[in-house]
């Protein structure tokens, strides 16, 4: 907006001081599931029916509400925007076949907050929560499901695949049943997008807590071979990867390329039908830290010079296959 102080009429001024601009945008909207887009969504009597209308209403660094149960997406996030249900019924996020729920493109200094939120692709949508840009993304206390398209692509839960720098922070989340092909599943983070592109260097930093990665194809897939210089950093914590059909953690690199960088601590990947752990590729590192690793096809492994460190204090038994070796141990500080 003009500044008022460019007008030199004192009337017009003073018009201005009392009158709301006709397109000011919300500081606050709400969105229910007896709402209506044609609202202003500024109150709860007003509250509009989507996310996505709702997004249009309201100011960068705004909030949407949660008012009660409803289906409110698809939606593509431009801006610094709070997406709130804190208690006020399911939010559910549906996307439609063959296509994404979440897009997040927003600005560079843009951070986005996403919580309490039934992200759905009832077997039909390609991927959940796309991350495009920002600065930053929150998710917290959400569930992300049923992503399996079947169009000839790989359904994702999450993908990061920014070509810009970005920052992810996952919490207090489920997610389950995601994809349909061997590299497709519950978490992809590799920044450089597809396909490869020249780009500079990218920083993708992650940091996964309290996150459970259930009954997808692969559990956490993390790459770095579509990027240079800079490697994708994930920390996974306190959360358990369980009962996917392929690995369970991975990390892969390429030559010439980014490193693909994963602590995993106090974290379980149990009964996956591929590898618990595994590292492949000549810069693909994963550091352990007190973490179990049980009933996989095979427990932890290390292929074409990629790396697993231990602190010496994990817990790697009694899987079907191998039970695999760290290449190298880090001494306790």
């Amino acid at each position: 907006m003009k500044s008022v102080f460019s007008f030199t009429a004192v009337g017009v001024v003073l018009a201005l001081l009392h009158a709301a601009p006709a397109n000011a945008l919300n500081a606050k909207s709400f969105v229910s599931g007896t709402g209506s887009d044609a609202n202003t969504c500024a109150t709860v009597v007003t509250a509009c029916a989507t996310f996505a209308v709702a997004l249009t209403k309201t100011a960068a660094n705004g909030e949407i509400s949660v008012v009660d149960t409803g289906n409110y997406g698809p939606l593509v996030i431009d801006r610094a925007i709070n997406i709130t249900n804190d208690g006020g019924g399911e939010a559910g996020v549906v996307a439609t076949p063959g296509g994404f729920a979440i897009v997040v493109n927003a600005g560079r200094g843009d951070i986005v907050s996403l919580r309490g939120l039934v992200i759905d692709g009832q077997a039909v949508g390609l991927s959940g929560l796309v991350l495009d840009s920002a600065a930053a993304v929150h998710v917290q206390h959400c569930v992300i499901r049923n992503f399996e398209s079947a169009a000839g692509l790989n359904p994702w839960g999450i993908i990061l695949a920014s070509f810009e720098n970005l920052q992810l922070f996952v919490s207090d989340t489920i997610i389950f049943n995601n994809g349909s092909t061997a590299s497709s599943g519950g978490i992809l983070i590799i920044p450089g997008g597809f396909p490869a592109l020249p780009t500079p260097p990218i920083i993708a930093n992650v940091v996964l807590d309290r996150v459970h990665l259930e009954n997808n194809v692969r559990g956490l897939w993390v790459s770095g071979s579509l990027n240079i210089g800079n490697s994708p950093r994930v920390v996974i914590r306190d959360s358990v990867v369980s009962n996917n059909i392929g690995d369970g953690i991975l990390a892969t690199s390429a030559p010439g390329m980014a490193a693909a960088f994963i602590v995993v601590e106090h974290t379980s990947s149990v009964h996956n039908a591929g590898t618990g752990i595994r590292a492949d590729g000549p810069r693909a590192t994963i550091v352990l830290n007190d973490d179990t690793i049980t009933g996989n096809g095979a427990g932890i492994g290390a292929v074409n010079g990629g790396q697993i460190i231990s602190f010496g204090n994990n817990k790697n038994f009694n899987n079907i296959g191998l039970e695999g070796a760290p290449t190298g141990m880090f001494n306790p500080m």
